[in-house]
């Protein structure tokens, strides 16, 4: 187990790919922000790359072990340290019940830091996922974000904790961050010719795009597109603004949304259904990107994708996320 000493600014639950299959129902499928971080982290540890985990945006997270077991930390560097001494991240580490670990802030690159614990996180499935919905409350621990004095179990482990301590992740197999976040995107349901010309959408694909701080676990908020050129004067029925459109079904996850002529990411805790247009889709396999974005300073960057190249990306990272990314 292990007792929160300080949550941070916002330390959550979170498995992958979360709460699937009621988006129909209105309730968004969270899961990890990063799930590529996760998944290595469980990696390490010995558990399924879908095992849920600790989500540290931010940082400044303290809390203090209750029994021996294995952990490691991927994510940005928020210079981890274990009983003060700085403790190495995407490796796995061996901990005993008394240990304290704590956090910084968010690192150079990246913004949100992931732990790893052998077994995973014991707290109930809601509908088929253990992820923290902050904005239905539900899901993960007592559907909020964790606060001093929370207790939170742990898993049996997969394997003997013996086997797991010191296991490495291969160089190459450790993700690379950036200030300015490359986004392979294919177009949306509401693109050109009806919705944007073939300038707006050129003005996506060939622009970047701050992150700014009015963004969460819900909506990646990007600077304005002044320039975004709209196919038509008006939204008709739906609106005034040409990024009106009668409501419909979001495609979430990935989804870029045109709210006037603010781009929105909408991502794990979005809105299933809107009236404004979605111009592009982030793919499967970079999804993990947006998690890394540190709001406020940094940039995202679309560039077109196609269907093929999206399926073979993801069987890309499949391969990445498993037993073959062990140094």
């Amino acid at each position: 187990m292990l007792k929160i000493i300080n949550g941070g600014i916002e330390t959550v639950i979170e498995d992958w790919p979360g709460r699937i299959g009621y988006l129909d129902n209105g309730m968004s499928s969270s899961g990890a922000f990063d799930n590529v971080a996760l998944g290595l982290a469980n990696i390490l540890v010995g558990n399924p790359p879908g095992e849920a985990g600790i989500e540290i945006a931010g940082g400044y997270f303290q809390a203090e072990f209750g029994i021996d077991t294995v952990i490691s930390i991927t994510g940005t560097d928020m210079k981890p340290t274990l009983n003060g001494e700085p403790v190495p991240m995407w490796e796995a580490v061996e901990v005993k019940k008394g240990d304290v670990v704590k956090f910084s802030h968010f690192g150079e690159l990246g913004f949100r830091a992931y732990i790893g614990v052998a077994g995973g996180i014991d707290v109930p499935f809601y509908l088929g996922s253990k992820s923290t919905c902050l904005f239905g409350s539900y899901g993960g621990f007592e559907g909020r974000k964790l606060q001093k004095d929370d207790i939170i179990k742990f898993g049996k482990p997969y394997q003997a904790l013996s086997a797991l301590a010191g296991r490495k992740l291969k160089k190459e197999a450790i993700p690379r961050y950036s200030r300015e976040w490359v986004l392979r995107a294919m177009p949306g349901p509401n693109t050109c010719p009806d919705y944007l010309t073939k300038e707006g959408m050129d003005y996506l694909y060939e622009n970047s795009f701050k992150i700014q701080l009015n963004s969460n676990r819900s909506a990646v908020r990007l600077a304005e597109a002044k320039d975004l050129a709209f196919a038509r004067p008006d939204g008709g029925v739906a609106g005034g603004h040409p990024s009106n459109v009668l409501d419909h079904a979001y495609a979430i996850r990935g989804t870029l949304n045109i709210c006037g002529n603010t781009p929105i990411l909408l991502i794990a805790d979005g809105p299933t259904l809107g009236g404004y247009m979605n111009a592009l889709q982030v793919i499967y396999a970079d999804l993990w990107k947006v998690g890394q974005g540190t709001p406020g300073r940094d940039f995202v960057r679309f560039i077109y994708c196609t269907q093929e190249e999206a399926i073979q990306a993801r069987k890309e990272q499949r391969e990445w996320l498993s037993e073959k990314s062990l140094a």
